[in-house]
């Protein structure tokens, strides 16, 4: 007879794939499964229960995704239990961080291809021309892909 408890991690486990596809670790895909299936709230113990993961563990993920603004950490009056609940739909929060982490990315090179500049203004003239000709050749790529992600943040997720 199949046990409910593997079964449901297997589940978890599949959806936490398609986060991990996209940079998070495992542990952040349990806690959004978890969250999901659960209408959206647990407090920081059930969601150790659901996940596997000890409330410590759980608790170090949950700031990565508060930052992204994926899930909202509050308590409630009447108890003193950390919940956790799902901030806003989920492919949008998802979509955002994906578009966050290829924003930083493009920053990132673009400022070092401004730093390679520098250098190539260094080398010998035919060694200059040739690598100039090659930054400029990525660096247009990587506009582009800048260009395409700004497009790709104003479109809503289905």
């Amino acid at each position: 007879m199949p046990d409910e408890k593997k079964i449901k991690d297997m589940i978890y486990s599949t959806f936490s794939e398609i986060v991990n596809s996209i940079g998070y670790s495992p542990v952040h895909g349990k806690i959004l499964a978890a969250l999901f299936v659960n209408n959206g709230e647990l407090s920081l113990q059930e969601l150790a229960k659901e996940t596997g993961y000890s409330s410590s563990m759980i608790s170090l993920s949950l700031d990565f995704l508060e930052i992204f603004g994926i899930i909202k950490k509050r308590k409630k009056p009447q108890d003193r239990n950390l919940y956790i609940k799902l901030q806003g739909d989920l492919l949008e929060c998802l979509k955002n961080a994906i578009i966050i982490k290829v924003k930083k990315s493009i920053d990132e090179t673009l400022n070092e291809f401004e730093k390679n500049k520098k250098d190539i203004s260094k080398l010998s003239k035919n060694q200059g021309i040739k690598t100039q000709k090659t930054l400029k050749i990525l660096e247009k790529e990587i506009k582009r892909l800048k260009k395409y992600i700004d497009m790709l943040s104003e479109i809503k997720p289905p």
